[in-house]
């Protein structure tokens, strides 16, 4: 079975099966964003340069989806919250978990099996898991 990406430039796969979201970083202001964003949000600048993102976090905030979204292809109940990055950066992610977790538990960030979309590919996504790598 094949496998395809839930948004071509979210994230990458190298080729030992590790994931790393790319962000961006402003050349003038250095303010980080995710996802890749041309502008900076903060200063405006089009210079910017794409990076890959921390792959650890703590959890800020958490909360369970027992209803599944138009076009969702995953299971329901799922875990979804807010991670920060050790760069102060804030990822709006799903979490493995489907029950909610505690407020600053240390999370990484995995690739993650979504389901299979029409085309009989397996979408893959990102999502946070409790632990460290």
């Amino acid at each position: 079975m094949t496998a395809r990406m839930v948004h071509d430039g979210l994230f990458r796969l190298d080729s030992d099966g590790d994931i790393r979201l790319l962000g961006s970083r402003c050349e003038e202001c250095s303010h980080l964003q995710f996802p890749v964003a041309e502008t900076c949000s903060m200063c405006g600048s089009e210079r910017s340069t794409t990076i890959d993102l921390e792959r650890q976090g703590t959890l800020w905030l958490s909360t369970v989806v027992t209803n599944a979204p138009p076009g969702y292809l995953g299971e329901v109940p799922y875990g979804f919250g807010v991670v920060e990055l050790p760069s102060g950066l804030r990822i709006i992610t799903l979490i493995t978990e489907k029950e909610v977790v505690e407020f600053g538990t240390p999370l990484r960030l995995v690739a993650h099996d979504l389901g299979i979309n029409d085309d009989g590919e397996m979408v893959v996504t990102y999502a946070f898991s409790p632990g460290s790598s």
